[in-house]
């Protein structure tokens, strides 16, 4: 038998672009469901669906699925003119699949359906009432967004909503329940999360349903899982019921870190976020979260990352920080080399919480579809890639393979502002990746790397490829 591959985040290879992943096991392999961004793309979502699946025991050995949709086949968007947003998939009650989405300029939810999980689907027709009319479209109808589905028995629940601040016209995230054909409302919506124009006053105040409603069940408890309007973080809420009275829980996972307070300070972002999206998966016996990260110094090309979680008694879960091995069940292995593409920190002393052009950016060569690896660029004076967390035994150096118009030194920590453990020689112009050795004094156990590079000269910035922790 082949030995594991070792998991990263991203989780899939660093030139695909899955973001608002839903994650589910079926059979004995897990699936993840999501939009199709392309690198270097103009706006969110420009792909059809794909989907990729890993064995439930080999969480580092993703597949591609291939397309499973695509943008046309849609009876409304026949010119090819709108965009897939982000879908959810459940089983029906007949055994088949079924996938949920809304067009980026229409307002009803439409359904396709498969006979297996990631075979093609094909359209099945729009979430509509009993006379015929479609959801979203009736009087007094907020418009549908962002579906994210639950089946139990002949019935199920569909959650959908957007709300932006300063639209008193949208109230919060919607549920409606369908009948057995999937299609037909059998109960009208109802407001389960307050969006942010009527959460003051409540226990979403200050994080309040902004998109990407998505369910999942937890022992006897109804686990909502959305991004809040400070639009980086995935939060969740409680119920006994699928349909009513959610109680917040907490933030799960920020994609700039803000809220962990264990190895900075809470309200310190260490990395450049923006939208989120996700949902948790149990996968044997460990529940995960899967979200995403911005790359390229865009909102447009979002990378589907993922990291393991806890839930306590009463489906209580505290937010995790994020990390370079996600989905590996624990640290990295070392000596090894390891690309630089998989940091999960990067950040400036001018530090934004959300992600510009200006920043220090993860990006590939090339365009969408090259199967180039990714890499950082535009490491300027003081700025900072981190990566979590590596096993070391016996490590004393640390090669940073960087390329570019540079004339500075990187500088090594295993502490986000700790004392420096090792600095390499300055560093000189090259247009071609060329390896860079650092000594450090690293005593086994395990441990965070951070890489700052410092400008000797000017305003120069450097491009990392890649960092290995050796035994010389």
């Amino acid at each position: 038998m082949s030995e594991k591959k070792q998991a990263f985040n991203p989780y899939l290879p660093s030139w695909e672009y899955i973001p608002d992943g839903e994650p589910y096991v079926f059979g004995d392999r897990v699936y993840v469901y999501g939009s199709h961004d392309f690198y270097n793309g103009h706006a969110f979502c420009l792909g059809d669906y794909v989907c990729y699946s890993a064995p439930v025991d080999d969480l580092g050995d993703w597949r591609y699925e291939g397309v499973i949709y695509e943008r046309t086949q849609d009876p409304l968007n026949e010119r090819n003119n709108m965009c897939l947003y982000a879908p959810d998939v459940t089983v029906g009650p007949d055994g088949r699949y079924y996938l949920y989405y809304v067009l980026d300029r229409v307002c009803v939810v439409s359904v396709a359906v498969c006979d297996e999980p990631a075979g093609k689907y094909e359209f099945y027709g729009y979430v509509h009432y009993e006379d015929g009319t479609k959801l979203g479209e009736r009087e007094g109808d907020e418009p549908q967004f962002d579906p994210g589905v639950l089946t139990e028995g002949d019935v199920t629940y569909l959650y959908t909503g957007f709300c932006g601040r300063g639209d008193k016209s949208r109230h919060g995230s919607m549920c409606t329940v369908l009948d057995k054909d999937m299609l037909t409302i059998i109960k009208p919506p109802v407001f389960v999360a307050p969006g942010v124009e009527y959460a003051d006053g409540t226990d979403f105040e200050g994080h309040a349903f902004f998109e990407a409603p998505s369910m999942r069940k937890v022992k006897d408890k109804y686990c909502f899982i959305y991004s809040s309007t400070l639009m980086h973080e995935l939060c969740y809420a409680v119920s006994d019921k699928p349909d009513g009275g959610f109680k917040y829980g907490g933030c799960i996972v920020s994609n700039t870190d803000i809220g962990i307070d264990s190895y900075k300070a809470s309200d310190r972002a260490v990395a450049y976020g923006g939208n989120n999206h996700g949902s948790i998966v149990r996968i044997k016996d460990d529940w995960y979260i899967f979200y995403h990260r911005q790359t390229n110094g865009t909102w447009f090309s979002r990378q589907g990352c993922a990291e393991k979680i806890k839930i306590e008694d009463g489906c209580k879960i505290a937010q995790v920080p994020m990390s370079s091995c996600g989905l590996n069940g624990g640290p990295l292995v070392t000596p090894g080399e390891y690309p630089a593409y998989i940091a999960c920190n990067l950040f400036s002393p001018e530090m934004e919480t959300y992600v510009d052009e200006k920043q220090p950016r993860i990006m590939q060569e090339g365009k969408d579809g090259d199967e180039n690896p990714g890499y950082i660029f535009g490491l300027g004076d003081k700025a900072t890639a981190g990566f979590k967390s590596f096993d070391c035994r016996g490590i004393n150096t640390v090669v940073i393979k960087a390329r570019g118009y540079i004339n500075g030194w990187f500088e090594i920590r295993d502490k986000i502002d700790g004392p420096v453990l090792g600095k390499s020689e300055r560093v000189d112009h090259s247009t071609v990746w060329e390896d860079y050795k650092i000594k450090v004094d690293l005593p086994d156990g395990i441990h965070d790397i951070y890489v700052t590079y410092v400008s000797g000269v000017g305003g120069n910035k450097a491009m990392v490829g890649a960092i290995a922790l050796l035994s010389e």
